[in-house]
């Protein structure tokens, strides 16, 4: 872990193509090292989890390269490695657990959906926390989980229309998102090893949650284009 962090930092240092292509080695070995970490937490979830066995790591990671098309900050990379790992691969539905490596204690880990672009996944988990409200509460009340994380996302300022504001979990109706992170400081990812224990069993922590969408998104279909 301590290549991957020295690789990312230098690469945010020299957030240019010059210097990428220039470091194309270094990459290819951080990469390497950071697949065989998604390697083996595919077996470590996969001990609560088996949907996720089957995934292959190079099919889990996202590309560095950045779209500045509409951003203020041009820079082409993003220096952090990221994986997603579901019973889908990376498609962000279903959801998964959610793994991102970056210097600078921005390191961090999650579960849940990110993606707010979805309206049909929003309106369905809108409607599945409608009809099952009180397990939502029983989860992210859960001892274990609170301990770790408070659900997160992007909010409306009112209960959407449609929806009754008077309903018990009214102000989750809010969200157009419900994600989960924890950050990870950079001296927890100098032992490989005790790392991966670490955020497995936060992970499993994440898994009732993931359910929990999992289960009102059972019908959604990823948009085509």
């Amino acid at each position: 872990m301590n290549y991957i962090l020295e690789y990312l930092t230098d690469l945010s240092l020299n957030n240019n193509r010059e210097w990428y292509h220039a470091n194309k080695d270094r990459y290819k070995k951080a990469n390497t090292e950071f697949e065989r970490l998604i390697g083996d937490l595919i077996v470590a979830i996969g001990d609560f989890d088996d949907s996720v066995i089957h995934n292959a790591p190079k099919d889990l990671t996202f590309k560095m390269v950045r779209d500045t098309r509409f951003s203020h900050d041009k820079s082409p990379y993003n220096p952090a490695f990221r994986a997603h790992i579901s019973s889908m691969g990376k498609l962000p539905i279903p959801v998964g657990y959610y793994i991102a490596i970056a210097p600078g204690n921005r390191s961090f880990i999650g579960g849940g959906l990110f993606a707010s672009m979805f309206k049909d996944a929003t309106a369905m988990i809108r409607d599945y926390i409608v009809a099952n409200g009180n397990e939502y509460e029983t989860i992210i009340s859960d001892k274990s989980f609170a301990e770790y994380y408070v659900v997160k996302g992007e909010m409306l300022k009112n209960v959407p229309k449609g929806y009754d504001p008077a309903h018990p979990q009214a102000e989750y109706l809010k969200n157009k998102s419900w994600y989960l992170e924890y950050t990870i400081p950079d001296e927890q990812l100098t032992d490989a090893d005790g790392f991966i224990v670490k955020i497995t069993q936060l992970f499993k922590c994440v898994k009732p949650f993931n359910d929990y969408l999992n289960a009102a998104l059972k019908d959604f279909k990823m948009p085509t284009r």
